[in-house]
């Protein structure tokens, strides 16, 4: 109740200060959420009220958006990217062809997918980018809250599982990217689907404990899961070195570079089937660069016209000398989680994930060109350890208690 009621707040206030389709969203949600804390007070049905806060705060204003609205920026890019993709073999525009910043593709090969259907035809919802997008995100946090879950065979875990996925959806730091349609929910899926992963939950003594076989396979895996995020978006990439340096001091160095190998061979492979170009011809690759690197730190001609009171943004604001300020805190930044990283590498999943939150914070407070939007990642992050936790804990308790009746699905 006082999380649906943090939500709620939220939506009312935004109801009141905000436009277009921010405000579209706003309203569906502050009813949405009002329906599932009468729920909750009158019948305390947990699941049903977040359910109902699903359809009513993401499914109702998602349709009504990708109906009444434009397509947004963002997905008309990926579209013509999926179109680009399969005409010429990459997704990226040269810069002889860029006219104005829109012509840039700021995402990563992966991101292309969620365009095909659109590239291939199919219309109306079928073929819109941002419904695919959304699918996508649910269907990838699904399966990351259901490793996350100790005992999968309990159904007192399948339970959990369910209303954790339905909140984590219903949340604005999910729902309100989902329903208004921007990029990032799909590469912060990823992200905690490698950290779920990571955790490897099982029973102390069992074959998944840490330094077995079983541990450098759900290394490989959790890199593989990551290597995807890296391939949406360049947001990911500082999960590598944090990721990394927690399998080393948890693992060893043999599990750490199962990781880092996993993560590189899929973004190889990924680039391969997905932007092939770029891997044979010089001027593709330096469009890669251009347009998924470059044009996000504001070192090309044309820049995002996207405008925040984040202290990054206010220094670019101020000329080129602001701007190489900006870049060069950015760098320092980095350099200071990485010292941090060898100094005092994190243990546990649950440190990695509050370091790569804190991590991410600095570099979008810094970064020039960020939005406010992107703090979804740190939000995401410490909203998964609060949903995770709590429920992993009580599984645990319930697996001592009984383990044979737990396995069975009591």
């Amino acid at each position: 109740m006082a999380a649906f009621g943090v939500f709620g707040a939220y939506a009312a206030i935004s109801a009141v200060f905000s436009g277009g389709e921010d405000k579209v969203w706003s309203i569906w949600a502050a009813g949405g959420y009002a329906v599932a804390l009468l729920i909750l007070w009158r019948w305390r049905a947990r699941t049903t009220a977040a359910l109902v806060a699903v359809a009513v705060a993401v499914l109702a204003p998602l349709l009504w958006l990708s109906v009444a609205y434009p397509l947004e920026t963002g997905m008309f890019v990926i579209d013509r990217s999926a179109t680009l993709l399969i005409h010429h073999g990459s997704p990226y525009l040269t810069s002889a062809q860029v006219t104005s910043w829109q012509s840039y593709d700021p995402y990563l090969p992966v991101m292309v997918l969620f365009g095909l259907p659109s590239a291939a035809g199919l219309a109306g919802l079928a073929g819109n980018s941002g419904v695919w997008l959304a699918a996508g995100t649910v269907a990838v946090l699904a399966a990351a809250f259901w490793i996350a879950r100790p005992h999968r065979a309990c159904a007192a875990c399948r339970r959990d599982a369910l209303l954790a996925l339905a909140v984590a959806v219903a949340s604005p730091v999910i729902g309100l990217n989902l329903a208004v349609i921007t990029t990032d929910p799909p590469v912060l899926a990823f992200i905690v689907l490698a950290l779920a992963l990571a955790a490897c939950p099982a029973p102390a003594g069992s074959a998944a404990a840490p330094g077995t076989r079983a541990a450098l396979t759900t290394a490989t895996w959790s890199g593989a899961a990551l290597g995807v995020a890296c391939d949406l978006k360049s947001t990911a990439w500082l999960a590598v070195p944090v990721l990394a340096a927690m399998f080393a001091a948890r693992d060893g160095a043999r599990a750490a570079g199962r990781f880092l190998a996993g993560t590189a061979a899929t973004m190889v492979a990924l680039i391969a089937a997905l932007a092939p170009a770029t891997l044979v011809r010089g001027e593709a690759a330096a469009a890669l660069v251009q347009n998924s690197v470059l044009f996000p730190l504001g070192l090309t001609h044309d820049k995002t016209p996207a405008e925040s009171l984040l202290p990054g943004h206010l220094l670019t604001e101020l000329g080129t000398a602001g701007h190489i300020a900006s870049v060069g805190l950015l760098l320092a930044a980095g350099l200071g989680i990485v010292i941090s990283l060898l100094v005092r590498p994190p243990r546990d999943v649950s440190a990695a994930c509050w370091r790569l939150a804190i991590g991410l914070a600095l570099i979008f407070l810094l970064g020039p060109d960020v939005r406010f939007g992107y703090f979804i990642y740190p939000l995401g992050l410490i909203g998964w350890l609060a949903l995770v936790r709590p429920a992993a804990q009580a599984c645990a308790r319930l697996w001592k208690a009984d383990p044979v009746r737990t396995d069975e699905g009591a």
